[in-house]
């Protein structure tokens, strides 16, 4: 409930009309005001020249010069008065009495006014309240052979200037009143575009929408990006997601994002696995609709760097459970044919083979120990060696393999690696009937790789399967994602992300065999 209060745009019209309204009041003053300003000048000018026309007429000297000049005056002047406007046009003797009128009764009574200025010789015009009411008038003298022998005064009263004030009001109203027409229309136009980006909503229901707006981006642990109907610029971008997906401060475009991201489609995602060069981010994606129309998209990016390597560790120790329970079901099988020899009174055959069965297995564990030093990885490669035997694969462990530490790397970022690629390996080599796959892990020096001075950590892993062309390897590794029906991507990724964070280089062959290669320097040099 509203109880009352107008929206944003209800008052944004409001105080647009009440401005409109104003400045156009204004305006109209103005342009009477300027009317009328206008209407003086010219009347001072008009009045200036009907004077000192008819003061300069040969016809008004000679009148002058005669014993009686009203006969001779009057006709001429009110003549010349209807014809220029003028309200009166008085000629007087330099004693102020009067020849012309347009009252014909004040003839011969004296003028009303000043006429000093005149009877010094200038010609000037005065604002003056005479028998017809006030006036603009000018007042000029008349010259005989040099000597001024009489004034002429013209002049329009007031009121007449105010009625042709009066006959421009309609336009002025006029003008005004459409130019209000039209602001208003404009006014009401914009208010109605503004209530729609506000949904109607008034200014502290804004600012309150703001502030847990606001509140709700800076509190929460999602990463969230918003993208407007173009898909290009960000609109928001939180705190969470600009530390997660290393933004810069200011805006943000689609560019900007890691280039998985990027490639990512504009329809609905969900629990979509990206990996960028520090974080494994799982990411969701909705379409925003509002009115039946798009108006973007909205990503949420949570963090699953640490529970990953957390199932990663869970990976390995399921897998070594699962080794050990290949193992236990594999001796259950060998005890009990040692037991039935023994029943079967087949001593010296039960005891050869248990011997030899037993030193096969130790064997192979006492060359693992001692090939690779680090123990957890020597625990990785004897679980995978007895999973690839179940899926019916030979995994084989070259004889120049010797690792005495897994350093750069961590012991639990070498499982990764190592992990990642043998898994790869085992299901590219269930696809052939006879599939193997081979593991090589060394120190070699730098110049096998023109680094002059530096030993790297070598690994090499080689399979049956048809491999993966340099392209396909390539997007593979840029794609940086995975789904439930394509996990490779993922463990791949990881790889790629591991490898250059330690600065490594990895690279994929088909011919003769397909392989995987990872070099990570040691940076060793003293």
């Amino acid at each position: 409930m509203r109880h009352g209060r107008l929206s944003l745009a209800g008052q944004a019209f409001a105080l647009q009309l009440i401005v409109l309204a104003l400045v156009v009041a204004i305006g109209a003053v103005l342009a009477v005001l300027d009317a009328r300003h206008d209407s003086d000048v010219t009347t001072t000018r008009e009045v200036i020249d009907v004077a000192v026309s008819v003061a300069d007429a040969p016809s008004t000297v000679a009148a002058v010069r005669t014993a009686d000049p009203t006969p001779l005056l009057q006709p001429v002047t009110e003549r010349i008065r209807q014809q220029t406007g003028m309200d009166f046009i008085v000629v007087m003797a330099t004693d102020r009495t009067r020849y012309t009128h347009t009252n014909p009764a004040i003839i011969g009574l004296p003028f009303s006014g000043n006429i000093d200025r005149a009877l010094a010789g200038q010609t000037f015009t005065e604002t003056y309240a005479g028998t017809l009411g006030p006036s603009i008038r000018a007042v000029t003298p008349v010259y005989d052979d040099g000597k001024i022998v009489a004034l002429v005064s013209a002049g329009v009263t007031r009121a007449k200037i105010g009625d042709q004030v009066a006959t421009q009001l309609p336009m002025i109203l006029g003008v005004a009143g459409a130019g209000l027409a039209v602001a208003a229309a404009g006014s009401f136009l914009l208010s109605r575009r503004l209530r729609r980006q506000t949904h109607g909503l008034a200014p502290d229901e804004l600012r309150v929408l703001y502030e847990h707006h606001d509140a709700v981006l800076h509190s929460i642990h999602e990463g969230l990006v918003v993208f407007g109907p173009s898909g290009a610029n960000a609109e928001v971008v939180n705190d969470e997601a600009r530390r997660l997906l290393d933004l810069p401060c200011g805006a943000i475009r689609r560019s900007d994002l890691p280039l998985s991201l990027q490639r990512m489609g504009w329809g609905v995602v969900r629990d979509e696995m990206h990996v960028t060069t520090d974080r494994i981010l799982l990411v969701n994606q909705d379409i925003v609709e509002w009115g039946g129309r798009t108006i973007g998209t909205v990503m949420t990016i949570r963090d699953h760097t640490e529970l990953r390597s957390v199932m990663g560790e869970l990976d390995s120790v399921r897998s070594f459970a699962q080794s050990l329970q290949a193992q236990a079901h594999e001796s259950a099988n060998r005890l009990h044919t040692v037991v039935t020899m023994v029943e079967l009174g087949r001593n010296k055959e039960a005891v050869e083979f248990a011997t030899a069965e037993l030193e096969l297995s130790q064997a192979l564990i006492d060359r693992l120990l001692a090939a690779v030093g680090a123990p957890a990885l020597a625990a990785l490669l004897l679980g995978k060696v007895n999973q690839a035997a179940e899926r019916g694969i030979e995994l084989t462990i070259t004889e120049d393999t010797a690792l005495d530490s897994v350093d750069p790397l961590s012991p639990h970022e070498a499982v990764t690696l190592v992990g990642n690629l043998i898994d790869n390996a085992i299901d590219a080599a269930a696809a052939s009937s006879s599939g193997w796959v081979e593991i090589t892990l060394r120190y070699q020096q730098a110049e096998e790789i023109a680094a002059a001075g530096t030993s790297v950590f070598f690994v090499r892993v080689a399979d049956s399967g048809p491999g993966m062309s340099a392209e396909m390897f390539t997007r593979a590794s840029q794609r940086g994602y995975s789904t439930k029906a394509d996990h490779h991507g993922l463990g791949l990724a990881l790889v790629h992300r591991l490898v250059g964070r330690h600065s490594g280089t990895i690279h994929t062959e088909r011919d003769p065999e397909s392989a995987v290669t990872v070099m990570i320097p040691r940076n060793d040099t003293p």
